[in-house]
């Protein structure tokens, strides 16, 4: 009896495992308040998640991450500034500063950190006047910047997100802004700070600061106002009253890394952040939603091809993948096969050296095209025999003409021969 529940039991398990389906971690869009955001996967720019993304809005001082990047672009980190009073005199009230004085020195280093930890605006002004001489100078060098990576729906006034109505962005162009400056790693580690020492100026003791971006502040508590994302390593806040609550945050977890934008979101009850929870909740969505995979391995063969005027030896030629395919992919698409377009150059013909381009193989998936170049394994020698029999049958050809030629004349004098002969007769 024991063994026939036991077979029983075995069959009615095996029935459950064929009748259900592979389960994944997919959870539905998340229901987000703000005005604006987007989430994208760095690499490939792949939009996970889109809200009115290409609506212009006002940044504020997610604005920075322009400034910032410009700082490391085009100074030298220690150079040391001198606070003009330009540059702080008409910061409006109520805008985060750190009172910069007239006739402080700092090293830029000491100001691009009160920018990205602090926000400070006045840190912003003496930058730009540091580079540009002006605010209206460094607006126009930061709107040449926006022109270079192509972002069409931005246009910036001033270095600080000051409000101004001719300053304005979008979501997805501020995504592919900190995309770029991403690449910097000196950019990265300054927006990644969670605290800043600035030593003893001619006008200040030390001072200490905190950064605004409470995605990489550690805290355990279990409460709804701990905004700690283990996976966050950068970001830059931003708030005035006409722009809400803004947020450009950065996360990474295992290299997959995801950047999320947050604009004109509002205060929750209980006084809760909406921009930290609402960036918590798009990180959470592309992870449980989409994954790296790796489609291709670097040096696979993607084809095999044969070169006609190769010798026997080398005519057979496999095509190599250069570099990794790695695609972001949704989850439910992990065991699913992808079929390539591969591309060969025309008339390809030997010789070809070994590693040389030879075509592309391109996989197109949810409207990114991941491209790998392909190159020949082995170098391919021209069949000597083959032009031997070409130049063979070019002297044939060649033969052929001149009998044909010589025929045809002896042909036209024989004619000309007979013509008089019956001339004569007659």
């Amino acid at each position: 009896m024991k063994s026939k529940n036991f077979i029983k039991f075995i069959i009615i398990l095996i029935i459950f495992i064929i009748n259900t389906n592979t389960s994944y971690a997919n959870t539905e869009k998340p229901n987000i308040s703000a005005g604006s955001a987007i989430l994208i996967d760095s690499n490939s720019e792949k939009v996970l998640y889109s809200k009115n993304s290409d609506q212009k809005m006002y940044p504020a001082s997610t604005t920075k991450i322009l400034t910032a990047i410009l700082t490391i672009e085009n100074c030298n980190l220690d150079d040391i500034v001198t606070v003009p009073v330009e540059a702080i005199m008409n910061i409006p009230s109520g805008y985060t500063v750190v009172s910069l004085q007239p006739g402080e020195k700092l090293p830029v280093s000491d100001l691009l950190q009160l920018l990205m930890v602090h926000s400070a605006n006045d840190a912003a002004n003496v930058l730009a006047f540091h580079i540009s001489g002006s605010i209206e100078s460094f607006a126009t060098l930061m709107n040449t910047k926006i022109a270079e990576l192509g972002l069409k729906n931005t246009h910036f006034t001033n270095p600080s997100g000051q409000h101004n109505e001719d300053h304005y962005t979008t979501a997805y162009d501020l995504a592919i802004l900190m995309k770029y400056c991403m690449k910097n790693t000196t950019f990265r580690n300054y927006a990644g700070l969670k605290s800043c020492i600035i030593p003893a100026t001619n006008k200040y003791e030390q001072r200490v600061f905190s950064t605004t971006n409470e995605l990489l502040i550690y805290d355990n508590r279990e409460v709804e106002s701990n905004y700690y994302y283990k996976y966050a390593i950068a970001g830059k806040t931003g708030f005035t009253s006409e722009a809400k609550n803004c947020l450009v945050a950065v996360s990474n977890k295992d290299n997959f890394e995801l950047i999320s934008v947050i604009l004109a979101v509002g205060v929750f009850p209980n006084n809760i952040s909406g921009r930290f929870t609402e960036t918590k909740l798009l990180f959470d969505y592309g992870y449980n939603n989409y994954t790296i995979r790796k489609i291709r391995d670097q040096n696979a063969i993607a084809t095999n091809i044969e070169i006609g005027n190769a010798t026997k030896e080398t005519k057979s030629l496999d095509l190599l993948i250069t570099d990794d395919i790695v695609a972001i992919i949704n989850q439910t698409d992990l065991e699913t096969e992808f079929t390539p377009e591969i591309k060969i150059e025309e008339n390809l013909f030997a010789p070809i050296a070994q590693n040389q381009i030879v075509g592309t193989i391109s996989y197109e998936i949810e409207g990114i095209t991941y491209t790998s170049k392909l190159i020949a394994s082995h170098s391919v020698v021209k069949s000597e025999f083959i032009t031997l029999v070409i130049q063979i049958i070019m002297i044939i050809l060649i033969l052929f003409l001149l009998f044909k030629l010589l025929f045809d004349k002896n042909h036209k004098n024989k004619n000309y021969l007979n013509k008089r002969r019956r001339k004569r007769t007659n």
